[in-house]
């Protein structure tokens, strides 16, 4: 028998090398976040409120703001918290609940980019059968189908991470309780959780990548074959906002997991851009680059509640 006592909390040590930083991260991440929430909360507002966004397209941007509500509230919060002088400890299951959380949404994110990719490929390529095919029990089934998948995908990490027995230090050596982060401190071999967690991670990550690239290759075929320049540009513009929140959202994952022995500060600050950079970035993204959403946000916010003037970012 070994005198060790089972890990009942953890201590997170926060983001590496910053220390001294704490107040300035504290606002600056504040700010980010606060950003966060009304942006993603205006954008659900939006399409929830006008009838003219009620079709596919906006019904899955609907559901990227929720995932970015979830997935920067997963783990910001708590970070905030210690910055501003309080307790780094958390909780065994509250350390569970967000290595799960983080997971959870992280596939949900690949999954629906996915299937926003699709839906422009339906759009551009098949535009008199769009109605048909993308009809609202498909749609309803692809957004669940996210979601299931995603809940799946991190029953199964949680599940390897923490059937192990945590019974030594409980010091998490990052900002949050991830993966890579928790397993060094388990008592017993880690190698199966580890070859499963980056496979895992990383095999989706590339099949999804894979799925959107070929989307967006026959997109980019049949935008080649339209003959008017207007029209060429109009099915581009529907597209480029989704590339644009793709480009941000799997650099970063493709970075962390995909590299044998990252660095912790660089670990980190990609972390911070994919969970907190990325979903500020998202409502700014389809705002600014789409005429629907913007001009559906100056009904939902009349100019009279604004003194006459609708803010220019509009």
């Amino acid at each position: 028998m070994r005198n060790l006592t089972t890990v009942t909390e953890f201590i997170l040590l926060g983001i590496p090398e910053t220390e001294g930083l704490e107040m300035a991260l504290l606002f600056l991440f504040s700010s980010l976040y606060s950003c966060t929430l009304l942006g993603n909360v205006l954008i659900l507002t939006t399409v929830i409120s006008s009838s003219r966004l009620h079709v596919p397209m906006y019904f899955f941007l609907g559901n990227l703001s929720i995932f970015d509500l979830g997935f920067s509230s997963t783990t910001v919060p708590k970070m905030l918290f210690y910055l501003s002088g309080n307790s780094h400890t958390i909780s065994y299951t509250g350390c569970v609940s967000q290595l799960f959380f983080y997971h959870f949404l992280g596939c949900t994110e690949c999954f629906l980019y996915t299937v926003m990719a699709c839906d422009r490929f339906v759009a551009i390529c098949f535009p008199l059968r769009y109605t048909v095919i993308m009809n609202h029990r498909v749609c309803s089934i692809l957004a669940t189908g996210t979601w299931m998948g995603g809940c799946v995908h991190a029953i199964v990490l949680t599940s390897l991470t923490f059937q192990l027995p945590y019974c030594g230090s409980n010091k998490v050596g990052y900002y949050f309780c991830d993966i890579p982060a928790v397993l060094p401190l388990a008592c017993e071999d880690t190698s199966l959780a580890q070859r499963v967690g980056l496979t895992n991670v990383g095999l989706l990550s590339l099949i999804c990548l894979f799925l959107i690239l070929v989307s967006y290759t026959c997109i980019g075929i049949s935008i080649s074959k339209i003959r008017s320049a207007e029209g060429r540009q109009r099915a581009f513009s529907t597209c480029s906002a989704h590339i644009t929140a793709v480009l941000c959202a799997y650099g970063p994952v493709i970075i962390i997991y995909l590299q044998p022995n990252p660095s912790p500060l660089l670990g980190a600050i990609i972390q911070i851009l994919n969970n907190l950079v990325t979903p500020t970035l998202n409502p700014l993204i389809y705002s600014l680059r789409n005429k629907d959403v913007k001009s559906a946000l100056r009904n939902v916010f009349p100019k009279r509640s604004f003194h006459g003037q609708v803010p220019n970012f509009w």
